[in-house]
Parts: C-alpha cells; sequence; structure tokens
C-alpha cells in the first residue's frame, strides 16, 4: 500500500456541509457606483447554495465516485477535500496529503518551455530542485513530450498541454487524489494511459476520489458513488444503483 494509513479508516469525512457563495443582486457599472450605493446601503445580495447538507465518508483505499449535472456541486465539494476552500457551514477532515488534479496546467506559463514549466509546476506541488530533477525523465516520457520540450508552451496543442500537466501532477504516490474530469481531455490514447495509471494508484491503495460526466467510466472504476443535485447530495453507493437513479431523473 502507498500510505500508512490503516485500509477501511476513514481518511475524508464531512459533516453538515454547506458552502455559500454572495453575490451582487444587480449589475454594477463601475467602483463609483459601487462606492455610493454601498455609502448609501443599497447594495443587493444574493445569497447561492452551491453545497448544503451534505454528509459523507470515504474510506482508505477507495475509489470514490461523484456524478451529477454541470453546476451541481460536484467541483466545489472536491476544492473542500483539495483544502482550497473552506465550508461555509459544517466540518471537513482529511487525514493525509491530496493531490489534486483539478485543473491541468494550472501553474504553466506559456512562454516558458516545457522543461521549465515542469520545474515551475512542481514547485508549486512543492517538490524541490532536486526531487524534479529525478522526476523529469520519467515526467517526459509518460507525457511522450521529448521532441518538444524545449520549445515554448504557446506551440503546444491542448492535447500536449493536457499529457504534460497530467504526467507532472501524477508522478507522485499521495494518499489522496482528486481528479476532476482527467478522462476529458486528451486522445483517445492518452485517455487509456491516464486510466492505466489511476488504475495503478488504485492497486497501490491510495484513495482517489474521481469526478467524471462518463458513467462508463465511474462504473468501471468506483467503488461507491455520489450523485450531486443542485447542492444536494441525492444517493450514495454501489455505482450501477447509483448510475441508475441519476439516469432516471434525466428522463
Amino acid at each position: 500500500m502507498a500510505t500508512g494509513i490503516e485500509t477501511n479508516s476513514t481518511v475524508i469525512s464531512l459533516n453538515e456541509v454547506g458552502v455559500c457563495y454572495i453575490n451582487p443582486g444587480e449589475r454594477i457599472r463601475s467602483i463609483k457606483e459601487y462606492t455610493i450605493r454601498f455609502l448609501q446601503r443599497r447594495i443587493e445580495k444574493k445569497k447561492f447554495w452551491a453545497l448544503r447538507d451534505i454528509n459523507l465518508e470515504v474510506k482508505a483505499g477507495e475509489m470514490f465516485g461523484l456524478i451529477g449535472q454541470n453546476g451541481a456541486g460536484k467541483s466545489t465539494l472536491v476544492k473542500l477535500v483539495a483544502r482550497v476552500l473552506q465550508p461555509t457551514l459544517g466540518r471537513v477532515i482529511v487525514r493525509g496529503n491530496v493531490a489534486p488534479l483539478l485543473e491541468f496546467g494550472a501553474g504553466f506559463h506559456p512562454e516558458l518551455t516545457g522543461r521549465e514549466n515542469i520545474y515551475l509546476n512542481g514547485a508549486l506541488l512543492g517538490f524541490s530542485r532536486k526531487e524534479m530533477d529525478l522526476k523529469f525523465e520519467r515526467i517526459v516520457d509518460f507525457a511522450e513530450l521529448w521532441e518538444f520540450i524545449e520549445a515554448p508552451l504557446r506551440t503546444y496543442s491542448s492535447g500536449m498541454w493536457a499529457r504534460l500537466g497530467f504526467a507532472v501532477a501524477t508522478d507522485v504516490k499521495p494518499d489522496i487524489l482528486i481528479v476532476d474530469e482527467v478522462f476529458s481531455v486528451g486522445d483517445e490514447a492518452f485517455q487509456r494511459k491516464s486510466a492505466h495509471r489511476m488504475q495503478s494508484f488504485r492497486e497501490l491503495g491510495a484513495t482517489t476520489i474521481i469526478v467524471s460526466h462518463s458513467m462508463t467510466t465511474i462504473e468501471d472504476m468506483c467503488h461507491r458513488v455520489a450523485w450531486i443535485h443542485h447542492g444536494q447530495l441525492m444517493a450514495i453507493g454501489e455505482p450501477t444503483k447509483v448510475i441508475g437513479l441519476y439516469r432516471q431523473s434525466q428522463v
């Protein structure tokens, strides 16, 4: 197993969790208008609950899927687990280090070369120069980008960008891996390759949360699934059953 966390112990726990965003009630066209409205106490604000009353637990070594329509709250939930967002209500407990694949190449710079971006992204993920020296060849091998590694990223296709981002982010053995729509980027060969790497994480015992619109991927890879709808947990359990309920709701 890849971690020191005991199998079947709870590594992710959300208790009565809610996330509320506050948006302006009407469009304000300038800072001057905002200042006048603020002084006159005429700024209208609307509350939007991205998540509400969420209760769930994920066990060590579990492959856990999240499904639901766009805007349902799935990405908000994984941002809570990744510790990049704090809940408005409730409590989120996460045990272990988390590697979030929320957006490939989020730290990449288009004017820097592939090589330079590997080291930059590695630094953002908390790795030292020496650690990245050891990782570099593995990353480029996996991304299959030796021919382009000295070229600036602005010359890369979207598929090449995705391959490099995935290779950097997954060259690690995390306690918890979060994958948000990883299987929707790159060509078919890359998707198969990324799926194989995900399977290797599963075999190593890493806990994995997968967000995907591909029901086939969720059903094939996950032990359990949660269906989120308009910020609320509609069902949680065995993949075939939960996916069936989700599909029925779409009819």
